[in-house]
């Protein structure tokens, strides 16, 4: 094959894999301002991170969780729950019923509205926007899922982008997009 006919049909091969990259929006600027928490698993205390954050919320903690097995941090977003904190949680549809240890029926007896997302292959997002509508919200974000294999055997990373509401407001819409075509979670 002509070096010529080959750059043709490499270029054609991943237009058609990946689509016309020119056609995709150009990517918003956000100018960073706030503070910047991270932590590193298996040996970081991501878990003790996530938990003190949720602790901190003062009116909303909004979650998107792909699986949910880490007991402590079900147990924290209860808690914000019974002390008036509006909790709700969209999971992965798939992960939530496949998985024996899942803590998504706790969190749902905890009294936590829950809704699962099964309109994606994977509801693949490990999102959490705590008090979204104002200068002191946060929004945790990284590869870290909600697992007590992500804290203690997987490499993982969870990042708390504190005081940017720009950054929360992008987040908490694409929360309420998922939202809108999640279901009612049902044991």
């Amino acid at each position: 094959m002509s070096p010529n006919i080959l750059s043709r049909f490499t270029a054609g091969a991943l237009l058609l894999v990946f689509g016309n990259a020119h056609a995709a929006p150009p990517p918003v600027p956000n100018t960073s301002n706030g503070t910047v928490q991270y932590a590193f698993t298996p040996d970081g205390r991501a878990d003790d991170m996530i938990v003190e954050a949720i602790a901190g919320a003062r009116k909303q903690v909004l979650v998107q969780a792909f699986s949910f097995t880490h007991r402590r941090i079900a147990e924290a977003l209860i808690k914000a729950r019974g002390r008036g904190v509006e909790v709700i949680v969209i999971a992965d549809y798939e992960q939530t019923y496949q998985i024996e240890t899942s803590v998504i029926g706790d969190i749902a007896d905890g009294g936590v509205p829950v809704l699962l997302d099964a309109q994606h292959a994977s509801a693949h997002n490990k999102v959490m926007v705590i008090d979204g509508d104002g200068a002191g919200c946060a929004v945790i974000t990284g590869s870290y899922n909600y697992t007590h294999a992500a804290q203690f055997r997987n490499a993982e990373n969870a990042v708390i982008l504190k005081g940017n509401p720009a950054l929360c407001d992008a987040f908490r819409r694409n929360w309420s997009l998922h939202k809108t075509h999640s279901l009612p979670y049902q044991r």
